[in-house]
């Protein structure tokens, strides 16, 4: 039927009503195009809305180090191979980051970490604050330091917290790797590898070494587990958020004491019987790695890369030593790329990752603080001075108090004391500075705070001198001994200027953390101080005190530290290497 002829014999329209009607259809034109302008409208603003939103977020992203952020006006390009995440790209200067996807690290660098007590992000959130009460409240403690953590390091570091995460102590992949670890060779490739580091030699080392087996982690994809001891759940907290970094203690190896070079599966003991090469077919479910100072020129290929090509394919890598060996990480070819970029600033390897890893438990934070605010905290300026004897004797030796006075009044780090006029003047200088001393012995402190306290000071300074504690000798295994000394390692590292003795771990490990350049007292000989008596360090990096001397790729003897500029022989050791910042020699 036509329904306009069914419409008009229903009603026939008027003028009127035709007016009328063309006037509706006028309006209702109108309002639809009126409703279309306003939808128009509104799309149009969720659009600007959706483009502010995703711009705001990859604000947020850059601002927090987070992946999208890691271009710091360079742009990097990585390519994971063999597992070296970094290689150079072809134009100087310019990178491109095209990071490989993580399982589980997709919000690694969601949350925005770049206030003062996360240390510019070096530092995760999610932290039980009261657990550990030191990661948050050290800043309070510190003055701020223009060392800045590059924003690939920290992109590795949250990358680093996932994977340990995901592979930590009894989660899914540790217990399937610990199935093969139980079996008598190497099957399918895993997804988790791991490097266990054994608890030995003192506390300076023990620092030192944990740092540089984190490192060797982070450059090779592994997981750090740490060998307990007798004290290291006393001394630190957990550095890793939600899982722990510590060894199980059902782990199926144990008497890690008796690994030596001539354990059955030592590596170096291995390569020189010929079990063991690149060509192997069956490997071992686990190396034992020994680099402790007295190893032997086939432990030293672990500096090799076509050793490190092999050591890949071993999920399980135990290693002891009490050697910091960063700088012969950056003469490992496959490392030093990726090396460079993690650290631009080549002397900052252990000031950041010491500030990273080691938070002191809450029972040596509370010696650290109360120290600090009874004797520090209202001088003007901070004096350390690390005092280490390696001579037999029980001291104070007239020489070494020589050396140590010499150092300070000639390089104006303390002020001279008028010894011939008794009678003290008013001064107009009320500039105060407090000296803290560490030794075994009590002698040298006596002596220097009596000097101060006999005598007035020829500048008018008011010289205040401490010492927490004297042991008389180093007690490695005992507890307390132990939780005093990480104490004072962490108070040295509070001062404003530094005096620490030639070939101490405990003097590195301040300075590191301090971000401190010391002046370094030569080591003694014959009883004798030696001149002069110190020297300002190259840098702040500790010394590696036994390295190799050897071209991999020549198979020949070689000085290692002449072979880049950033990798030089130590001020207190000779054959000893450091890493400097070239630029600045």
């Amino acid at each position: 039927m036509d329904m306009k002829r069914y419409r008009g014999h229903l009603a026939a329209p008027n003028p009127i009503d035709h007016r009328n009607d063309s006037v509706s259809r006028v309006a209702e034109r109108k309002s639809g195009f009126i409703t279309m302008k306003i939808m128009g409208i509104l799309c149009a603003c969720l659009m600007i809305l959706s483009v502010l939103i995703t711009f705001s977020a990859i604000y947020r992203e850059t601002s927090s180090g987070g992946v999208s952020g890691f271009a710091e006006a360079r742009s990097v390009e990585m390519k994971a191979k063999e597992g070296n995440v970094v290689r150079e790209s072809a134009e100087a200067g310019d990178f491109k980051m095209q990071a490989e996807k993580v399982p589980g690290s997709e919000d690694v660098s969601s949350r925005k970490i770049d206030s003062p007590k996360h240390f510019g992000g070096l530092l995760a959130a999610g932290f039980d604050e009261a657990s550990c009460l030191s990661r948050y409240q050290s800043f309070l403690y510190r003055k701020a330091l223009p060392h800045k953590p590059s924003s690939y390091l920290l992109y590795r570091l949250r990358k680093y917290e996932a994977l340990h995460k995901r592979c930590g102590p009894y989660t899914t992949s540790y217990n399937k790797t610990l199935e093969q670890l139980k079996s008598s060779h190497t099957n399918d490739p895993l997804e988790c590898n791991y490097i266990v580091w054994i608890s030995f030699s003192g506390l300076g080392n023990r620092i030192l070494t944990l740092a540089s087996a984190f490192l060797y982690a982070l450059l090779t994809n592994r997981v750090l587990l740490v060998d307990r001891g007798t004290d290291m759940t006393d001394l630190f907290c957990e550095p890793f958020p939600e899982t722990s970094w510590l060894l199980p203690m059902d782990f199926p190896l144990h008497q890690f004491d008796s690994f030596d070079q001539k354990s059955p599966y030592c590596y170096g003991n291995m390569l020189k019987n010929n079990a063991i090469n690149n060509s192997t077919g069956s490997l071992p479910p686990f190396l034992y790695l020994h680099l402790v100072h007295d190893y032997g020129d086939y432990d030293k290929l672990f500096f090799c890369d076509q050793d490190q090509t092999l050591l890949r394919k071993v999920p399980w890598l135990i290693m002891k030593t009490d050697n910091y060996f960063v700088p012969s990480l950056f003469l490992v070819p496959s490392f030093a790329k990726q090396l460079s970029h993690l650290f631009p600033e080549k002397e900052t390897v252990f000031h950041h990752l010491g500030r990273y890893l080691f938070h002191p438990s809450n029972p040596v934070w509370g010696l650290i603080t109360r120290y600090y605010h009874a004797y520090l905290e209202k001088a003007d300026e901070r004096v350390g001075l690390q005092i280490r004897i390696f001579d037999i004797g029980t001291g104070p030796f007239q020489h070494v108090l020589d050396q140590i006075l010499a150092c300070t009044l000639k390089e104006k780090l303390l002020p001279e004391v008028n010894v011939k006029e008794s009678i003290i003047r008013p001064s107009a200088n009320k500039r105060s500075k407090a000296v803290l001393m560490t030794s075994l012995s009590a002698g040298y402190f006596e002596k220097i705070r009596n000097m101060y306290w006999e005598h007035q000071t020829v500048n008018g300074e008011v010289i205040a001198v401490y010492q927490p504690s004297h042991e008389e000798h180093q007690q490695t295994q005992k507890k307390m001994h132990n939780l005093k000394a990480w104490a004072e390692m962490y108070l040295l590292s509070l001062t404003d200027v530094l005096v620490t003795s030639s070939w101490s771990t405990f003097g590195y490990v301040a300075q590191g953390l301090g971000g401190l350049k010391p002046w370094i007292l030569y080591k003694p000989e014959n009883r004798t101080a030696p001149y002069p008596p110190c020297r300002r360090a190259m840098s702040m990096e500790p010394c590696f005190h036994a390295p190799p001397f050897y071209d991999c790729k020549a198979k020949k003897g070689i000085d290692t530290g002449a072979l880049v500029p950033h990798v030089k022989h130590c001020e207190d050791m000779s054959w000893g290497l450091k890493l400097v910042n070239h630029d600045e020699l």
